[in-house]
């Protein structure tokens, strides 16, 4: 006999997950209580509504893909390191990459959350720029900088979106990216 209630961490993982291959089409919910051996009465526990999941869903992403990335990156002791360390994180194949690309799909007649994933792509930038501030480069170029980093990783992420990724992706990453950034591993 299936068990009654799931957790709202285990509905919010799987409907990560799930939107991450399918967008709002693969939230439904006769399919995630069969995944999670439950009733489907558990879901409207947590959550009154697929809106309302939905929000839970984008809030966790903000969690995992933007504010714990950052305070990984924040560990290290210099700019440099956390530069490096930011691009061996964000750079590195994801199963769960395409969650940003089926929100966006999924938030163009929905003001709030083109707002919210705005937000989210002003703070990344702001926060790379501040990055790169902290290694030298003055406050237009840092910014300017920042804008061709973050449009570079989501031309990288979706020229390898099918395929296969190259064990040693950072190296290139970076060799690349020195075309543009002025930056040496620690190597050299």
């Amino acid at each position: 006999m299936p068990k009654i209630v799931a957790t709202k961490e285990d509905w919010i993982k799987l409907g990560y997950k799930l939107f991450s291959e399918s967008g709002e089409s693969g939230l439904n919910v006769d399919k995630m209580s069969r995944l999670l051996n439950c009733n489907k009465s558990s879901f409207y526990w947590h959550f009154k509504t697929k809106a309302a999941f939905i929000d839970y869903l984008i809030e966790y992403w903000i969690g995992i893909d933007t504010i714990q990335i950052i305070n990984e990156t924040d560990q290290q002791s210099t700019a440099k390191k956390k530069i490096i360390k930011l691009i061996e994180i964000v750079f590195k194949k994801d199963a769960n990459l395409d969650f940003i690309f089926f929100l966006k799909r999924y938030a163009r007649n929905k003001k709030k959350i083109q707002n919210k994933i705005d937000q989210i792509d002003f703070d990344r930038i702001e926060y790379v720029s501040s990055l790169f501030k902290d290694i030298g480069y003055d406050d237009q170029m840092a910014k300017t900088k920042s804008l061709i980093f973050y449009k570079y990783l989501i031309g990288y992420h979706e020229m390898i979106r099918y395929k296969k990724q190259e064990k040693d992706y950072l190296q290139h990453v970076l060799t690349e990216l020195n075309h543009f950034i002025e930056l040496k591993t620690e190597n050299e």
